[in-house]
């Protein structure tokens, strides 16, 4: 009973986490990819274009895919190297607390990575590669006590 309560928490953790990211990209996709490159660019961000391409995929596409739980390392990894990027460029000079400070980013940043590594049953990655992975470690199990 505690695994299925464990599960539904990591599912929320997973769509709390997800909306935020998301929300961030589709502020990214409305100011389009030029607009995002020309802060980026301000923000001393190398490579603006490509980084702005990046943070639209991972904040866009990995929040859907993060949500549905497919391929949750990834995206983790993905939230990761995004809030680094923002932390340096833009929240770093702000401190941790405060008016622009860092705690929401770096929050972000660790759930997503937790989530990613450990998100719960309730997840395609489960679905498709989980339970593979159980059955293998059953039956090398029953091997070793045989």
């Amino acid at each position: 009973m505690f695994g299925r309560f464990k599960d539904v928490a990591l599912l929320l953790g997973r769509i709390g986490v997800a909306v935020v990211f998301l929300a961030h990209g589709l502020q990214k996709w409305n100011n389009g990819i030029d607009g995002t490159a020309k802060f980026f660019s301000m923000t001393g961000i190398p490579l603006p274009t490509v980084a702005a391409v990046f943070a639209m995929t991972v904040e866009i596409l990995g929040s859907i895919a993060f949500i549905v739980g497919f391929l949750m390392p990834l995206v983790g990894i993905g939230y990761v190297v995004i809030s680094v990027g923002a932390l340096l460029s833009v929240h770093i000079d702000n401190g941790l607390t405060g008016q622009g400070g860092y705690e929401l980013v770096l929050v972000l940043a660790l759930a997503g990575l937790a989530l990613g590594f450990n998100g719960g049953r309730l997840s395609l990655d489960h679905l498709l590669w989980g339970r593979k992975r159980a059955r293998r470690e059953a039956e090398a199990s029953e091997l070793q006590n045989a």
